[in-house]
């Protein structure tokens, strides 16, 4: 039951092969079984691959399924088409086609389970990525509220400049008129004469206008100090919003990206290992001699190529005796007195009916 089961994925005739030896039988279904164990491992590798995908087993399993009866009925495809010649020129002229069509569905086997082998280091390749995605991301977002920051960081510091500024004048003053009072400056008078006043109203005023400024660029000051700390709230908001797809970069194409920055050699040897049983069927069917299956599957097929030549000359001569047939009776047929003045007859009955109909419709226009 197994022997046949393999036997029908090797894709050989069964009828043919059950006239054979055992050995033949156990050839074929060698090559079947090799068929099919790719398919399981195309399924697996498909499955696997899609889930990284989908995030959902059930879609990953259903459509890993499809992929590999597809990988399975172009293997078995291969397999059988490839027919053993009287040239081994022929038989490789044959094989090329569908060696490469081998490499290219045993790279798309080898390289979902290559991802799965070396999962932990592919992992830690991601994690590098992540990391420096992250920081470049902080940075790249850093762009577009820096300048806003610094800006108002500096015209925060202009603000609090102007206070010191109009605070230090302030001072001078009221150092000045208390010089004046103490006879230490100005006339170098002892007591709170009519300089002495002026000064302190100046030195007033100067009080006055230093508080004013002092609410109005407190104001200023606790505005922009806001206006800063909606800008460093927007730009931890917009790195918080963007993690989440930086967190998501391991997808399969991000993955087999990493596998490229890991040491090819072990992976190659994956790669090799599953084209070698990719190829092995064309291979051995290349490499064995003919044997008791090829010789009948021939022999059928030329029999039946015989049969088919056959029946198409039998009917190029039946088309060809028909048409010389069909002549000699025609030519027969026009040297005939009797046909002809029947004919005759009758074309010139036809020629009267017309006449008259076009009379009539004559007569009925006027």
């Amino acid at each position: 039951m197994i022997q046949q089961f393999f036997i029908l994925c090797s894709g050989a005739d069964s009828d043919i092969l059950n006239t054979c030896s055992k050995g033949e039988k156990n050839k074929y279904a060698g090559i079947g079984a090799t068929v099919f164990f790719t398919a399981v491992m195309a399924f697996i590798a498909s499955s696997y691959a899609l889930f990284t995908v989908f995030d959902n087993p059930y879609i990953a399993l259903f459509f890993g399924l499809i992929w590999g009866l597809l990988i399975f009925n172009l293997d078995r495809f291969i397999v059988s088409t490839i027919k053993k010649r009287n040239s081994r020129r022929n038989e490789f002229i044959q094989a090329v086609p569908r060696i490469l069509l081998a490499v290219i569905i045993a790279v798309v086997i080898s390289k979902p389970l290559e991802i799965k082998i070396f999962e932990k280091e592919i992992n830690r390749v991601l994690l590098e990525e992540k990391n420096n995605m992250t920081l470049a991301n902080k940075d790249q977002i850093a762009l577009q509220y820096s300048p806003l920051i610094t800006t108002l960081t500096e015209e925060i510091g202009l603000l609090k400049t102007e206070v010191a500024t109009k605070e230090t004048e302030t001072n001078a003053l009221y150092d000045t008129y208390i010089s004046e009072a103490e006879g230490r400056a100005g006339t170098m008078l002892l007591g709170k004469g009519p300089v002495y006043k002026e000064k302190r109203e100046k030195h007033d005023a100067a009080l006055a206008e230093l508080q004013e400024l002092k609410t109005l660029n407190a104001t200023k000051i606790q505005d922009k100090e806001n206006q800063i700390l909606k800008l460093q709230t927007d730009y931890e908001l917009a790195v918080n919003n963007s993690q989440p797809i930086i967190d998501g970069f391991d997808g399969l194409m991000a993955r087999i990206n990493a596998l490229g920055k890991l040491p090819w050699f072990p992976s190659f040897f994956i790669f090799l290992l599953f084209l070698a049983i990719e190829t092995s069927p064309i291979i051995v069917k290349l490499l064995a001699p003919k044997g008791p299956y090829d010789f009948k599957l021939e022999e059928e097929e030329s029999t039946l190529e015989s049969w088919v030549t056959q029946k198409v000359t039998q009917r190029q001569k039946l088309v060809e005796t028909d048409g010389i047939l069909t002549e000699k009776v025609y030519s027969e047929i026009a040297e005939e007195e009797a046909l002809f003045a029947y004919k005759k007859e009758k074309a010139e009955e036809l020629i009267r009916l017309q006449a008259d109909a076009f009379q009539d419709l004559q007569i009925k226009s006027l």
